[in-house]
């Protein structure tokens, strides 16, 4: 595959072979090669094995846990293709890290997000691709494009199969924009579960229900799932709120610690619905869907310079 910024070349970092395996397997290619390993002093190393001058580079690294490494990882990798002439350098995150701190919403704290764009920025990236954001505008945090995929068609599809009657809950006010998108696409009335978020411990408080659910079957929607505290403690809100069984659903199942048993154990709870984004094994009542060939068709719309909203229209 070959376009103005020469041939395509995909690269994986250590963060997710297997997604960047799938995304070759949905263009028709091989994975390109390239040695990534850690020295004895902790430090990364990155050595490209195949041409990559005059090329379009994509490199695959969802910043995941363990965030810190798999970001320094990428900014090595970018700095290593830019040395090695490639015509353009594109940064695959199909999970962004550090997405929640978005901005500065108590006294001298950080704004990471826009630390971590400019990272990326100043190592030599010419534009990223990614996978529904926490927020919209670390979209702006990059002085370089930005296309943002959106993992609802994917999730709307699958829950469209099931042919039950949901009302669609946004698990806090921040995501009931998309999650009014995701609604509409799937037909179905929205509530939302108003919370007010305690500490940075991750502990929330819930305050209510908005919206009515009662005898209704109720399908959380949010960008991620990490510890699962605050989905528990919505469900239980559900629940006294008279619904009749949840499903949830996200574009990232982090499930830090124990989050997959403490949802699992949840009888209400009937099934969780995540994305490949991240790079885990899922178990219990957690159902995994490919993003691959999303990815892949936006990697060829860029490599071929297509339009990639046109994907969503």
């Amino acid at each position: 595959m070959s376009g103005r910024f020469g041939e395509i070349k995909v690269f994986s970092g250590t963060s997710h072979p297997q997604l960047t395996a799938d995304i070759c397997s949905n263009l028709g290619i091989e994975p390109s090669k390239a040695e990534v390993f850690k020295f004895d002093n902790d430090n990364t190393f990155v050595r490209i094995l195949n041409n990559v001058r005059e090329q379009d580079v994509f490199i695959v690294q969802p910043t995941s846990k363990p965030s810190n490494d798999s970001i320094m990882e990428l900014l090595i990798f970018i700095d290593a293709a830019k040395r090695a002439s490639a015509a353009r350098i594109t940064a695959v995150l199909p999970y962004f890290g550090y997405g929640r701190t978005d901005k500065k919403d108590q006294p001298r704290v950080p704004i990471t997000a826009r630390l971590v764009a400019d990272l990326i920025t100043t190592a030599g990236a010419d534009r990223v691709l990614t996978m529904d954001l926490h927020a919209p505008q670390i979209q702006g945090f990059f002085n370089i494009p930005v296309d943002e995929l959106t993992a609802t068609p994917i999730l709307v599809e699958y829950f469209k199969k099931k042919k039950e009657e949901f009302v669609v809950v946004a698990t806090d006010v921040g995501i009931s924009k998309k999650a009014r998108d995701f609604a509409a696409r799937l037909s179905s009335p929205l509530a939302i579960i108003e919370k007010r978020r305690s500490d940075n411990s991750g502990n929330v408080e819930l305050l209510n229900v908005i919206g009515e659910v009662r005898g209704k079957i109720a399908l959380t929607f949010d960008d991620e799932i990490d510890t699962g505290s605050t989905l528990v403690q919505g469900i239980a809100a559900l629940e006294a709120s008279g619904v009749t069984k949840v499903y949830s659903c996200a574009t990232h199942g982090i499930f830090s610690n124990d989050a997959i048993e403490k949802l699992t154990s949840v009888d209400i709870l009937k099934e969780i619905v995540v994305t490949d984004t991240v790079n885990m094994k899922y178990n219990g009542k957690v159902k995994c869907l490919s993003t691959s060939s999303l990815m892949a068709e936006a990697i060829s719309r860029i490599q071929s310079g297509r339009s990639v909203g046109e994907l969503f229209r």
